[in-house]
C-alpha cells in the first residue's frame, strides 16, 4: 500500500484538498495532521496542514496529482511525498495526527442503536 502526504498552509485548504484527493482517484484518506510553523508569526497562513492518504501506487499518484493541483491553485502548497511501499512497522505512522478528536473515524455501525 502506498501513502501519499501532502502539505498545505490553513485548515480550509486542507479540508478541500482532502476532498480533492478522495473524489480523484480509490484512495482513503487517513489522516489530517496540523502543524505551527516556527515562522508562523511571519508567513500569511500560520498554520500547516497534513493530508494523508492511502491506496494502490497509481491511485496515490492520481490523487497526488489532483490535491497539489487544488492547493497551488490557491497558492497555498508546501511540499508532497509518495512513500509507495510504507513499512508495516511504521503504517501506523501515518494514522496520527495532533486533531486529537477531530480524526477521521470509521463511520459508526447503522445497526448499532444509541442510547
Amino acid at each position: 500500500m502506498a501513502l501519499g502526504m501532502i502539505e498545505v498552509y490553513g485548515f480550509t485548504t486542507a479540508i478541500v484538498v482532502a476532498d480533492k484527493v478522495a473524489k480523484s482517484a480509490g484512495v482513503k484518506v487517513v489522516a489530517i495532521d496540523k502543524n505551527k510553523p516556527a515562522n508562523a508569526d511571519k508567513v500569511e497562513v500560520p498554520l500547516v496542514m497534513a493530508v494523508k492518504f492511502e491506496g494502490g501506487a497509481a491511485e496515490v499518484a492520481a490523487a497526488m496529482e489532483a490535491g497539489k493541483a487544488e492547493a497551488e491553485k490557491r497558492n497555498l502548497f508546501i511540499t508532497s511525498k509518495i512513500i509507495s511501499r510504507q513499512a508495516e512497522e511504521i503504517e501506523w505512522f501515518a494514522h496520527l495526527n495532533a486533531l486529537g478528536k477531530d480524526k477521521l473515524r470509521e463511520p459508526e455501525n447503522e445497526d448499532t442503536e444509541k442510547e
